[in-house]
């Protein structure tokens, strides 16, 4: 007779330890990203962010320049656009809804896959992947917070929940061209590239360049710091961690963007708070793959 037994598995690896730590950083800008939309459009924000990024990185990276290749050229400049239109429709969004609630509507973009890749790859998604859909959805009733049970969505959560598609392919191309570029050139093109397609996007919003402050402009620096080494951690760690390893880890993101919130003085109502646990539970739900242990079979009894 053979028995079969199944579990859920989780490894966490040395790259990993470093992604979730730069977890925590990446939630803790969104309070950040929120407070300066009172000195700034958030397209103009945006651009001076990742302009910050880019001149820490080509000074410290000034050396590795010159051998730069046509695929570091293209690989940054897609990871580039991606990023711009993520962080433009985050940013945008963030000048109606809560940090807190923005951190939460972003993590949508992990269930979601599975879903695009059933409407346009007809890859049906699993049972785990339903069930992480459903959780995600129900947390989305919550936290958009609709007042009569009906989902109603003000401008800035749709412009959220648009980011998290651009969020998805950044992940994914980060993962694509890993291990065939140098994580310092390819780093330096998409923070350039985003900082670039942002300045564009001034101009369909109608924004004009703001009065530079001072809390605009430590802003700008701290957080284009915070982004030089988020994204060159991101490509260094994604060489060894697979897309969906890492989409699980990035989902902890809400939840310390939540804790930051909450300190500086954000109260999503109850409601909402249940709604990003059940997002947060639907993000790693749905990366969860069930495995099979191999059935052994019983040795016959040895014959006196």
């Amino acid at each position: 007779m053979s028995a079969s037994n199944s579990r859920l598995s989780l490894r966490i690896t040395r790259q990993e330890l470093v992604l979730i730590f730069i977890t925590m950083v990446w939630g803790g800008t969104f309070l950040v990203v929120h407070r300066a939309m009172a000195h700034s459009g958030p397209f103009f924000f945006v651009g001076l962010r990742f302009a910050t990024a880019s001149l820490l990185l080509a000074f410290f990276f000034r050396r590795y320049l010159r051998h730069m290749t046509w695929l570091e050229v293209k690989a940054g400049a897609l990871i580039g656009l991606s990023i711009a239109g993520g962080y433009g429709l985050q940013t945008w969004g963030m000048q109606t809804i809560s940090s807190s609630q923005s951190a939460f509507l972003t993590a949508l973009y992990v269930p979601v896959v599975p879903l695009l890749q059933w409407v346009f790859l007809r890859r049906p998604p699993g049972l785990m992947a339903w069930i992480g859909i459903m959780l995600a959805f129900t947390g989305l009733v919550l936290v958009a917070g609709p007042p009569d049970g009906s989902l109603t969505l003000n401008a800035g959560e749709i412009a959220t929940l648009l980011s998290t598609l651009a969020i998805a392919a950044e992940i994914i191309l980060i993962s694509r061209f890993a291990g065939q570029v140098d994580v310092r050139r390819v780093t330096l093109i998409q923070l350039m590239v985003a900082s670039a397609c942002a300045f564009v996007f001034m101009i369909p919003n109608g924004e004009s360049v703001p009065t530079i402050s001072t809390p605009l402009l430590l802003s700008a620096l701290g957080l284009g710091a915070a982004s030089a080494l988020i994204q060159v951690t991101m490509n260094w760690a994604q060489r060894s961690v697979s897309p969906t390893r890492a989409t699980v880890i990035y989902a902890g993101e809400p939840v310390w963007a939540g804790v930051v919130g909450r300190i500086a003085g954000e109260r999503l109502p109850a409601a909402a708070l249940l709604g990003g646990v059940l997002i947060v539970c639907g993000v790693i739900v749905s990366e969860l793959r069930l495995r099979r242990k191999k059935a052994v079979p019983e040795q016959a009894p040895l014959e006196p």
